[in-house]
């Protein structure tokens, strides 16, 4: 099937009933599982008003929407609205991937709880080899989860926004390129970082940007004790704090925590005030956290030929 943009695509998804579907979780629903080959699904632009979930027996989905803009998927649960107990936050997303080499480009995936509603997920994702192009993940507190011990994530060239802890999980993930737009004096990272795993969230060439009343805001605070968060070759405007990391009162683990800062730049990005258990690195320590390095998967490196080019 060929869209209007030119593209090969399996099926088309359009609200306004000119596609093969209207919903996007039905396209998902009706793909075959474990497919030999990738199943591409375009999203034609327009609000799509659900809660959608790519399941693990769904892997290999590609969702290509019109524009990044134009195509937006939004849903508003909330923690208070789950209202399952002490982990209702991991209900709360708008699209929760867990299907193996999932792939979107040109999408908004938004949380409409508001600023009020507390925690209230706009992406859940736990899938491991999940790539991210030109997406824009829009929110407040805990916008995006990257989880999935062992799993490893790349955005490239998107947009994340929220309040307080809103790139948070205990995945491996690599964010190139993106912007990180706080939206309230607070946290922008919140880690869990397994022990096993040598990385944890690295963001290379980003630019941190604020709201014009946010003026502290810290890079991140240790969900677990084993956080691993860097920052290289970034933009900081100055909301960053210089103190730069907090310890989310917690003094006991800041000599199991990593984080690392290189070559970043703007009136943010200083050091001389950082607090005294972060890193700079050295360039030769610095080139560990390459893309390729960081995502590659070291007990196997030759099964992951594909996702090796898919990051370079």
């Amino acid at each position: 099937m060929t869209s209007s943009e030119g593209g090969e695509y399996d099926c088309v998804v359009d609200p306004d009933g000119s596609g093969d579907y209207e919903r996007i979780q039905a396209a998902i629903d009706d793909a075959k599982s474990f497919p030999r080959e990738r199943i591409a699904i375009f999203l034609k632009e327009g609000v799509y008003e659900e809660k959608v979930t790519v399941h693990s027996w769904n892997p290999k989905i590609d969702l290509i929407g019109e524009s990044a803009d134009g195509t937006v998927i939004a849903h508003d649960d909330h923690f208070e609205r789950i209202d399952r107990g002490r982990n209702s936050t991991f209900f709360t997303y708008t699209l929760k991937v867990c299907g193996n080499d999932f792939r979107a480009r040109n999408l908004t995936v938004r949380n409409d709880a508001g600023p009020e509603k507390g925690q209230a997920v706009a992406l859940h994702v736990e899938a491991d080899r999940a790539v991210f192009e030109n997406c824009r993940f829009v929110g407040n507190q805990d916008t995006v989860y990257a989880a999935g011990e062992g799993s490893r994530q790349y955005f490239d060239d998107c947009y994340l926004e929220g309040t307080t802890d809103f790139v948070f999980g205990g995945a491996t993930a690599v964010f190139d390129n993106c912007e990180v737009h706080s939206k309230a004096d607070s946290y922008v990272t919140a880690a869990s970082t397994p022990r096993t795993e040598p990385f944890g969230f690295v963001f290379d060439g980003c630019t941190l940007t604020a709201e014009p009343n946010v003026s502290e805001v810290y890079l991140g605070r240790p969900w677990r004790d084993h956080a691993h968060v860097t920052f290289l070759r970034s933009h900081m405007d100055d909301h960053i704090l210089p103190a730069g990391w907090h310890d989310w009162s917690r003094p006991d683990v800041v000599d199991d925590v990593t984080y690392a800062e290189y070559e970043n730049r703007g009136p943010g990005s200083r050091t001389d005030d950082r607090v005294p258990w972060s890193e700079t690195l050295s360039p030769a320590e610095a080139e560990r956290y390459a893309a390729e390095n960081v995502l590659l998967r070291r007990d196997s490196p030759k099964s992951d030929w594909y996702w090796h080019r898919a990051i370079c």
